[in-house]
This record gives C-alpha cells, structure tokens and sequence, in this order.
C-alpha cells in the first residue's frame, strides 16, 4: 500500500470512529512525519526497534515537546491497532513526564483595556463572548445563532472538545452587545461569518489579538485562550466554587481546573511576605 492510500485509509478509520476533525486533523500530521522518517521503508516491515529509533529522533533531533510526542504515540499506535491491526511488541504507552506550566493570565483591568481598543464591532463582540464565556477560539466560530438561549441568559456549546456538550454563561451586557452586534451585521447561520459566509477565519482572530494586544500596551505572550484563562482564573478570585467553573469551560476532570489556584490572586492576597516586619 503506497503512503497516499495509507494517509486515505487511516483518515476513513478515524472518520467511522466519530474522532472529532481537529484530532484527525493532528493524527494525519503525525502519521505523516512517521511515513516521512521511514522515507522508502515499508510499513509492513517496521520492528520494535524502528519505532524506539523513530521516537528518538522525534525526541532529539526534531526536539518535539511533550504534546507532540504524545500525538506521535497515538498517531503511530492507531496506525497498527485500528488500521493494519497487525500486532508489534512496542509498548506506546511511554510515560513521559509532563512539563509542569502554569497559564498566561491577564488582570480584570488588562481585559477592560484590551477590549476597550476595538471599534469594530464584530471584533469587540468575539473577544468578549471568548473572555465573559470562558470559551475555546473553536466553540466561538462554531456558535450558531440559535446557540445563544436569552431566556436562559445561557449559551449552547455543541460537540467541543472530547465531543461533549455543554452550557456557559451569558451576561446582560454581553447579550446586548451581541443584539447590537447581530443586527448591523446580520450574520445568516453562524454567530461569526466570514465575508463570504461561513465560519469567520481562526487567523484573523490570532491577528487581531496580536494587534490589539499591542493597542493595548500589554506585555504578555497573549492569546485568544489567555481570555479563557482569565475568566476561570477571575471567577475563582471572586469566590465561585472550582467545581462549578470545570463545568462551565467543560473539563472532564477537576485536576485539569484546578491549575488556575496556582495563579489564583485571592489565594496570594491572603500571604504576607516576611519583609513586611521588617523596617526598610
């Protein structure tokens, strides 16, 4: 089997499998760097120690991190379970040890100012449905219309990460931005369409949050998915139970929400530093 009716037949396998197309999107490029390392060596003809060699290399020489070995792993692993389902004595179950980071956060004033230097309406509204939502770059250009539930003051997000879906919150201002925001622009299916229709450009979010972060004057490295941070982060400052905030940004186990008591300022603000007995 050549490697372009390989890539073919491993996708199909994902597709039946109901994987979610941002996985299958990451397996097929992982399953590509291993056809390219193997270069013309068969598949069929792999051995234990190819894979150790293969993995070495991903390692040491293409300096992968822990994320993308771990996507190797599972790519390499579905390759030979689920599509050759052909048996080879390699355990991909490598427990690598996971790099220990805590999140980018902004404070409530940085959001304020960085939300303060859109105009654009359609920009402003994107940024802080992602901030006041607590929501993925992928849930917001995938919210319809109808997602928005302003009865319930609640906002649908269908099929996010891990399939699942779920309800966030919907703020009265932010809802009256929206009303505002929808009816200058009168988007037809999505919540944020493109020019041409369509789900609006991941991109061209990444680049208004390099811009504005600039208007903004804010130093740190960040990201549509800081705003995500902050507002966990935020909600467990004033208070919220952590239990109620994993529901709201949808995570599975509470060892995943429970990062932001590390960056937590309520917690900090209840330590007093030594020096402060001390006459300067």
């Amino acid at each position: 089997m050549n490697k372009t009716k390989l890539i073919s037949k491993f996708e199909s396998k994902l597709i039946l499998k109901n994987y979610s197309k941002r996985t299958i999107e990451v397996y097929v490029s992982a399953l590509k760097v291993f056809l390219s390392f193997l270069q013309r060596n068969k598949v069929d003809e792999v051995t234990p120690e190819t894979l150790e060699a293969f993995f070495k290399y991903s390692a040491i020489e293409l300096n992968y991190g822990y994320s993308m070995m771990k996507q190797l792993l599972a790519s390499v692993n579905f390759l030979f379970e689920e599509v050759l389902i052909k048996p080879i004595d390699f355990d991909f179950k490598i427990k690598m040890k996971k790099p220990s980071t805590i999140p980018i956060v902004l404070s409530v004033e940085e959001v304020q100012r960085f939300l303060n230097t859109f105009t654009n309406l359609k920009h402003k509204s994107i940024f802080t449905l992602c901030y006041s939502a607590g929501l993925r770059l992928s849930e917001i250009l995938g919210l319809r219309i109808s997602d928005i539930d302003s009865d319930r003051m609640q906002i649908r997000v269908e099929q996010s990460k891990g399939k699942k879906d779920r309800y966030t919150i919907l703020a009265p201002n932010v809802l009256q931005l929206l009303r505002t925001y929808v009816s200058e622009f009168q988007p037809k299916v999505y919540l944020f369409e493109g020019q041409n229709g369509g789900k609006y450009s991941s991109s061209s979010v990444q680049k208004l949050m390099r811009k504005h972060r600039k208007k903004a004057n804010i130093k740190k490295k960040a990201t549509p998915h800081t705003l995500r941070h902050s507002f966990a982060t935020h909600l467990l400052d004033s208070g919220t139970d952590i239990r109620f905030i994993q529901e709201l940004l949808g995570h599975s186990h509470i060892s995943t929400t429970q990062i932001y008591t590390h960056v937590s300022s309520r917690r900090m603000k209840d330590i007093r530093s030594p020096i402060e007995g001390i006459s300067l």
